[in-house]
């Protein structure tokens, strides 16, 4: 038996049992890059021995970080993904027919490559349509460039804070993207699985509190992210999200063709109501 253990957190390990061998195992010069079939989660992308997306789980994630803020706001034309090389976000935002551009900055060209050969029922062609616009560079550079106002939504798809994306947490960072937002712009962010992680969302909630008029936090579960409980927080300069009533989310919902597997307004609504121990890490920021 062929098996993928991530040694992500101290005292506790995940263990994925492979079907076959490895369809990818390098290295790209800036992280360790793994893609494999596996029997419980369908095929998986792990960067540096972590699981970063898998074809069962991963509507999850990207769903929530994309169809949230993009029903609350209700005219999103502009979109920039900061990571997001696997393609899942820009294939949900592009579901809504009014978007105009998608600016996707990853800093790593090969694992773009590579989603789009191993990855295609999770992209389904999104990192080839004429609207997605790729840019391989550091995203902390490309938003120093950024026009200001540019963007109605920004989706953060980072990985955790390793070394390659310790600049993706700073608080410098979210100045500048505080600075490319419109004035109804809003950002969504993963921060990580509080269970383990409850410095994490500590720390993100007080630099988005300290950067924009309007932040907090959500939450959805993804099973293969270690820890189950995702924190997904959020920045506005002017549209707190959370506030729309189900009765609009629901009417906006049923005029879209989103195909979705995990969010509904429903559950966008319930997400925003935190258990007390993750509410406790938020408002201690």
């Amino acid at each position: 038996m062929i098996t993928f253990t991530e040694h992500l957190h101290d005292g506790y390990d995940q263990v994925l049992h492979l079907t076959g061998p490895s369809l990818v195992d390098e290295h790209t010069g800036f992280q360790h890059v793994q893609i494999f079939d596996t029997g419980v989660a369908g095929r998986v992308m792990a960067l540096d021995g972590c699981v970063q997306i898998t074809e069962r789980d991963e509507s999850a994630y990207s769903e929530m970080l994309t169809h949230l803020p993009m029903l609350e706001h209700g005219d999103v034309r502009r979109v920039l993904i900061v990571g997001g090389g696997d393609g899942a976000v820009a294939e949900e935002v592009l579901k809504h027919p009014g978007v105009e551009r998608i600016d996707l900055v990853d800093i790593d060209a090969r694992v773009i490559e590579l989603a789009r050969q191993h990855l295609t029922s999770i992209h389904r062609g999104a990192l080839d349509d004429p609207r997605v616009h790729i840019h391989c560079e550091d995203a902390f550079a490309f938003l120093e460039r950024a026009e200001a106002g540019a963007y109605d939504l920004a989706v953060t798809d980072r990985p955790d804070p390793t070394e390659v994306a310790e600049g993706l947490y700073a608080p410098a960072f979210y100045q500048r993207l505080q600075r490319a937002l419109a004035d109804r712009g809003v950002v969504t962010l993963q921060t990580g699985c509080p269970f383990f992680q409850p410095d994490e969302l500590t720390r993100d909630s007080g630099n988005l509190a300290a950067t924009f008029a309007n932040a907090g936090a959500f939450w959805t579960v993804v099973p293969t992210y270690t820890g189950g409980f995702m924190a997904l927080t959020w920045g506005a300069n002017g549209l707190p999200l959370g506030t729309t009533d189900v009765e609009t989310l629901r009417r906006r919902f049923e005029g879209l063709d989103l195909g979705t597997r995990h969010h509904t307004p429903e559950m966008h609504r319930a997400a925003f109501a935190l258990p007390p121990w993750i509410a406790e890490l938020v408002h201690t920021a």
